[in-house]
């Protein structure tokens, strides 16, 4: 019941013939330093020994124009379908690992994984965040900031795929000042 969660296509496979991707909902961050991530992911699913294998995968961040191409990645497999082929996505590659990234992601995150954790139904890939792709459209170009809110990206909320980007604040604003500096402000 923890929801939103992302809405993300996990690319695998380190040859072009058994490049595949697999939707995720289960995937975060966990550490800042080093920049650390995981999925979680059933071991019966046909990506599964091709990232344990491999150790590597690589996160690609989903926008509303992918949702339809990303549901159907997530009820399909890819033991029966090349999905890349079938939803016409293209697969790129990664500056580091030979997974590869989908070019129409707008941010593709590669990881190389440290751990496997068994939890039950679903393992916990731990990994390390080794590069990151950006989508240049959503770099501004006079301040160099990312808009990654601009680029309509999707969450999964117990079964319903929802679009992200509403603004209602930034971090730190409940303590900034109308000037934006933040207050001294003493705790008790």
């Amino acid at each position: 019941m923890i929801y939103p969660v992302p809405a993300v296509l996990v690319s695998c496979g380190e040859t072009e013939s058994e490049f595949n991707l697999i939707t995720i909902a289960w995937t975060g961050t966990i550490c800042t330093n080093p920049p650390m991530c995981y999925i979680s992911v059933r071991p019966e699913r046909h990506s599964y020994p091709t990232i344990k294998r491999a150790g590597e995968f690589v996160i690609n961040l989903t926008t509303i124009e992918m949702a339809k191409k990303v549901d159907w990645c997530g009820v399909r497999s890819g033991r029966d379908f090349n999905k890349f082929r079938e939803m016409n996505l293209t697969a790129g590659p990664s500056k580091l690992l030979s997974a590869p990234i989908v070019m129409e992601s707008p941010v593709n995150i590669e990881c190389k994984v440290v751990e496997i954790k068994e939890l039950g139904s679903h393992h916990m890939f731990i990994a390390e965040v080794v590069n990151i792709q950006v989508n240049e459209k959503l770099i501004n170009a006079d301040t160099g900031k990312l808009n990654i809110l601009d680029s309509g990206l999707i969450a999964y909320v117990h079964g319903n795929y929802c679009v992200m980007g509403k603004r209602i604040g930034t971090f730190g604003h409940s303590v900034a000042r109308s000037n934006g500096t933040k207050k001294n402000r003493k705790y008790q």
